[in-house]
């Protein structure tokens, strides 16, 4: 195998918080010592003799038939599709060290150069048994979200009101306390009107503060709530709110400001509701009526019952 010498590498020391005249590390018990290191911190560029019998991909290279380490695949791959400079390189919290360390360690050697200005580390999503894993059989997918009937953005603003170097519970009943929430705040910045004169003192405050929390180490649940300081601030014009959210979802992406087309088979879902719900008032079963209702309002539907008929809109 062909190993990265971190003994040469004065920086890889200051990266990792070892000290470089004391190399005594505590393994364990499983962990056999590998004889090829100059350094128990040292690690693997190339696998020549792999620890799996089944090791399936394997290529030719000047060391022998083989695969990159992890450190180097991950190098490897920013570098040829992302360049020399990165400005943020993300990973979850575990991977602050061996993984990103030796990222970098490997990576400026060959560059020469600083190679990422910011190093975001994410907490773990993770469900009430624990941790959500490929390796645990859990794996969410926002394709299986949208199986479901969930928006991608249910999911994001889920993930926007928490910290994310902070853990996050996911479970379905708060994914959906997230998207009536959601709903309910689209519905009222789509409601304000495009008209009026913008109040520039109000609209500079409230920027500011938006851009505050941006750099409280993107502080993205303190972005969310000056939102609902807007709506609910009588003094701003409609128009005022409209340019300030406009402003705010240039980071946030959740499509406040945007008119949605709705779904034909949504229609036709409602309309069949309301009709089953008619036919149970008719029969006094008032009990299955107020069932069809809730069941409506869960999926963010709002019915109105009037002289002409029953009418509805989404929250």
């Amino acid at each position: 195998n062909v190993y990265f010498d971190t003994t040469k590498f004065d920086k890889y020391y200051e990266l990792s918080g070892r000290n470089k005249d004391d190399l005594i590390v505590a393994v364990r018990d499983d962990i056999k010592e590998d004889s090829s290191k100059k350094s128990p911190f040292d690690f693997v560029l190339w696998f020549t003799n792999s620890k799996f019998d089944n090791q399936e991909l394997k290529w030719n290279s000047p060391w022998g038939l083989g695969y990159p380490g992890w450190h180097i695949e991950c190098s490897g791959i920013a570098i040829k599709y992302l360049g020399e400079y990165l400005d943020i390189h993300c990973g979850a919290e575990d991977a602050v060290f061996p993984h990103h360390t030796n990222e970098i360690a490997q990576s400026e050697c060959y560059l020469g150069h600083k190679w990422c200005n910011y190093w975001m580390h994410l907490g773990f999503l993770n469900e009430e048994k624990g941790k959500m894993s490929k390796s645990n059989g859990e794996f969410l997918t926002i394709s299986l979200l949208e199986e479901k009937g969930y928006n991608a953005l249910d999911y994001r603003f889920f993930c926007l009101n928490s910290y994310y170097r902070k853990q996050l519970l996911f479970s379905f009943d708060n994914l959906d306390n997230a998207k009536n929430a959601y709903n309910k705040l689209k519905s009222k910045c789509l409601s304000l009107k495009n008209e009026g004169t913008i109040n520039e003192d109000h609209y500079n405050k409230y920027n500011e503060q938006f851009k505050k929390f941006l750099n409280d180490d993107i502080n993205t649940a303190s972005c969310i709530s000056i939102l609902y300081d807007i709506l609910k601030d009588n003094e701003l014009s409609d128009i005022t709110r409209r340019k300030l959210i406009e402003s705010f979802d240039r980071v946030l992406s959740l499509d406040l400001l945007k008119e949605e087309k709705l779904d034909d088979d949504l229609i036709n879902y409602v309309e069949e509701k309301i009709k089953l719900r008619s036919e149970a008032k008719k029969n006094k079963d008032y009990i299955l009526a107020d069932k069809i209702r809730e069941e409506l309002l869960e999926k963010g539907i709002v019915l109105k019952d009037t002289r002409e008929g029953t009418l509805w809109d989404k929250e």
